[in-house]
């Protein structure tokens, strides 16, 4: 009886050594896919950043762009069709600041001359 109670009790300590081993096991995937997550979004992060940053920042300018319409407005110079690439519907001249800070400049003495935006 007693080699009986010990070859149970040898069977039960063994699951409960695999059911250790396999929740570590698991802890230590879970833990792993943690880190490797994080380092995606890290990884991630720093391919955003260097997108952003290797884009050229445009300022508006408000001054520069004023002179200029003052002094085009002085000259009665007619303000160009836009010609660029950029323009959508339902754009604003702030929209073409992204792209080039001569076609806002632009856009903002046509909407000044027009009373629009372009077409």
């Amino acid at each position: 009886m007693n080699s009986r109670i010990f070859t149970i009790f040898s069977k039960i300590s063994r699951i409960i050594l695999m059911l250790f081993a396999a929740s570590g096991f698991m802890f230590s995937a879970f833990a792993f896919q943690d880190t490797s997550e994080e380092d995606e979004l890290a990884r991630m992060q720093a391919q955003l950043n260097a997108e952003v940053a290797s884009k050229p920042f445009l300022a508006e300018k408000p001054e520069e762009v004023d002179a200029y319409i003052k002094s085009m407005l002085e000259k009665n110079i007619k303000p160009e069709e836009y010609k660029g690439t950029h323009w959508r519907p339902g754009y604003t001249c702030r929209d073409l600041l992204r792209y080039n800070w001569t076609q806002y400049r632009n856009c903002r003495y046509y909407y000044r001359y027009h009373g629009r935006y372009y077409y």
